[in-house]
């Protein structure tokens, strides 16, 4: 029986470790963000602004953005705070959704601008022959899980 007790405790120990690992890795080997002065010159300029809140249907506490997001034809520029976690992709989406199950319906039709490896504000460039004026919404996604993370329209 001591033996039964062991392996379930080192089982669960074991899982909760590795969960811990998936979440934590991609904090741990994230790279410098750019500073407040760059992403304040990257957004310079923006055809277009959003805002990432928290408070979307599909946002909770491990999943999240705050801020905002500009964008030009070429940069898109975010200034605040993404919850920490592995593989986001930045997405361009034609209408606005809050939740994994809105998302995954438009998916198709959305186009992925690019990975998201920092959590407190980024640039991306925009990829040659995406047209952003083609569609209205910033979508922050976790491609691993598929799990949504944040949302704004900009247009």
């Amino acid at each position: 029986m001591r033996w039964i007790f062991r392996l379930v405790t080192h089982g669960i120990a074991l899982v909760i470790g590795v969960a811990l690992g998936i979440y934590i890795l991609p904090i741990l080997t994230a790279p410098k963000g750019p500073d407040a002065a760059t992403l304040t010159a990257g957004a310079e300029g923006a055809t277009y602004t959003g805002s990432f809140t928290r408070d979307l249907a599909g946002s909770d506490f491990l999943h999240w953005g705050t801020g905002s997001i500009s964008l030009s034809p070429s940069r898109i520029t975010h200034i605040g705070e993404l919850a920490p976690g592995p593989d986001y992709k930045l997405y361009l989406a034609p209408e606005f959704v809050e939740d994994e199950a809105g998302f995954e319906a438009i998916k198709d039709a959305s186009v992925r601008v690019g990975d998201v490896k920092m959590f407190g504000g980024l640039i991306l460039d925009v990829p040659e022959g995406v047209n952003i004026e083609a569609y209205t919404t910033v979508v922050i996604w976790c491609e691993a899980f598929g799990e949504f993370i944040t949302a704004a329209k900009y247009r």
